[in-house]
């Protein structure tokens, strides 16, 4: 058989490298669609955030250009407000400023001011600017205690003439300055144009310089005071400051804002960076930086405004800053798009892919169980074409032996006639051969009638001891060895075809007599208490792995030699006449002793 289904092995190869070369095709090209559409979504997704990242960092030097007055404006006047911007240069932070205080133990301003006060004060030498000063000083008051206008006022110019020509320790000056302004206010008739510029504004000196006024002073020169002299004096010129009438409220809000300590940003920095504490840092060659506080967050939400208004992000979509880096270089900000268009646009894709390549597989399984089925169906067909012809070869000997017995028999009987011979068993021998030969040809018409369903039981009651005593009385008259029967049955009663019980219960007997070397031949048939009938023989028995296939059409168990008399149909014929009538049988037990049938009726 193996020859013969060759051809169609390779051809059912050939077919399926045909099919899995194209359906691997197929697949590559759906692997490239998928990834094709993938490098799509990626190049989108990379232009709206190479968009976002220009967009924020544009925004970022906006505001710091923005801030570009402002901080040349605070760097050079210590009144102007300095909140959030920031200014380094060569490594001192500038902005936002600092107390950097004077870490003494003493407080000689303030000591300073007492003594001026008093009018203890003494210079350490004659000749010392400061001794010129403290002159300067007492002639002023002398004026003013004596309500001398033009004496005071000139005796005032000329402090100033000194303080332009002479550079005092911050220590002195500043106390010295502001007892005579104290005093002036309150012992004189000061200008207040003159008052509001020695207090706030400060005065051009004549020679391209200018005199700090005192709030000015103060903020500028607050490192050279400890921290007890910075708030007397502090607390000395908001009250004259209010008393002459001049703004004070800058001047109190920028000692306030004064820091203690340095912001805590890089010191190094190799181009702007956005620093996550709020900053944007912007170096300007060498060791100056620039920089303004922004809030990344509204930046980021305001760009994502913009760009769902320009239609580039959907509704829901967001733009994110990515890694948890303190300092993030402007020129490669770890911009993040984010939206669920792309995220379902994703998983569409996905499943596109899925579902495409389930139906490669698909379709790969599907040639597969036809490819199986193909040989199947071939095998089955040879397989068929072997039984039809063992069938008809079988059914042709069958035929052809008790044809040729009749025939024998007959022409020995007509001799014996005319010889005058006994011959009286011959007539018995010719009805034994042409009862077989009917049983062969019923079997045959029964199974094809059975099997095609053009049988329609007529089921009755039928008395098992009656159906097993006509069988018995049949096989007494027409078998060729002796068979003994066993019958307990009791009066069980059938509902059944009598014709096609009697035909099933002959099938088994003649399997019986012909897988049988016993003499004689021993039959039970049982009925059992719950319905069940059993039929048992001394045969040569049955091997338990061949108890199902027994049962097939066409199928002759090995027994007594090759030549076991029989079609290959009548357990397969048994089987289906319990079936009509909705019942089982099967093997219920075999050994070389015999074999044990159960018939299972359905209870009514």
């Amino acid at each position: 058989m193996l020859r013969r289904l060759l051809p169609t092995l390779i051809a059912l190869l050939l077919g399926f490298v045909g099919l899995a070369w194209g359906l691997g095709y197929l697949q590559r090209i759906f692997a490239a669609e998928r990834d094709d559409a993938q490098a799509s979504l990626d190049s989108r997704r990379e232009a709206l955030e190479q968009y976002a990242q220009a967009s924020l960092a544009q925004s970022l030097r906006d505001r710091l250009e923005a801030a570009r007055a402002a901080l040349e404006t605070a760097a050079q006047d210590p009144l102007a407000p300095a909140a959030g911007l920031y200014l380094r240069e060569r490594g001192t932070q500038l902005l936002p400023r600092l107390a950097l205080y004077d870490t003494e133990d003493v407080a000689p301003a303030k000591a300073r001011y007492a003594g001026l006060r008093a009018g203890t004060e003494r210079a350490d030498e004659v000749e010392d600017p400061w001794a010129e000063r403290l002159a300067l000083i007492r002639e002023v008051d002398r004026a003013l205690a004596r309500g001398d206008r033009r004496a005071s006022t000139v005796a005032l110019m000329a402090l100033l003439q000194h303080r332009s020509q002479y550079v005092l320790a911050s220590t002195r000056d500043v106390p010295g300055v502001l007892v005579v302004l104290e005093s002036l206010a309150e012992r004189g008739d000061p200008v207040p144009q003159l008052m509001h510029s020695l207090v706030r504004d400060g005065l051009a000196d004549g020679r391209s310089g200018r005199l700090d006024g005192l709030q000015r002073l103060l903020l500028l020169r607050r490192s050279r005071f400890t921290q007890e002299d910075f708030a007397f004096l502090h607390e000395r010129i908001v009250a004259l400051s209010k008393k002459v009438g001049v703004p004070v409220a800058d001047f109190e809000a920028r000692a306030a804002e004064l820091a203690a300590e340095p912001l805590p940003l890089p010191e190094s920095l190799s181009g702007p960076v956005l620093v996550r504490s709020g900053w944007y840092l912007e170096p300007r060659g060498g060791s100056h930086v620039r920089g303004v506080a922004v809030d990344a967050g509204a930046l980021l939400q305001a760009l994502t405004q913009e760009m769902r208004e320009r239609g580039l992000l959907e509704s829901d979509g967001q733009v994110r800053l990515l890694e948890d880096a303190e300092v993030l270089p402007l020129e490669d900000l770890p911009l993040s798009v984010d939206t669920p268009e792309w995220a379902r646009a994703q998983g569409a894709l996905e499943r596109r892919y899925r579902l495409k390549t389930g139906m490669v597989a698909l379709c790969a399984v599907l040639a597969l169980g036809i490819a199986a089925l193909a040989f199947v169906a071939q095998q089955r067909k040879l397989r068929f074409v072997e039984l039809k012809s063992d069938f008809v070869a079988t059914v042709s000997h069958e035929l052809r032996t008790p044809l040729a017995s009749i025939r024998l028999l007959a022409e020995t009987l007509e001799w014996r006639l005319a010889e005058g011979t006994d011959a009286r068993d011959y007539p018995s021998r010719i009805v034994r051969e042409a009862d077989g030969l009917g049983f062969l040809v019923e079997n045959l018409l029964s199974f094809n009638r059975i099997d095609k369903g053009r049988w329609e039981p007529r089921l009755e009651p039928v008395r098992l001891d009656e159906l097993v005593a006509q069988l018995r009385r049949d096989w007494e008259s027409g078998s060729k060895v002796p068979v003994e029967w066993e019958v307990d049955v009791g009066e069980r009663t059938l509902h059944a075809d009598g014709q096609l019980l009697r035909l099933l219960l002959s099938n088994l007997a003649r399997n019986a007599c012909a897988y049988n070397t016993r003499s004689p031949v021993r039959l039970r048939v049982e009925a059992l208490d719950d319905g069940r009938v059993r039929f048992s023989d001394n045969g040569v028995g049955i091997p338990r792995a061949q108890w199902e296939r027994a049962f097939e059409e066409f199928v002759r168990l090995p027994g007594q030699g090759v030549n076991a008399p029989g079609s290959g149909l009548g357990l397969a014929l048994c089987r289906r006449i319990m079936r009509v009538h909705g019942g089982t049988l099967h093997v219920a037990a075999s050994s070389p002793e015999g074999t044990t049938f159960e018939l299972r009726f359905p209870t009514r």
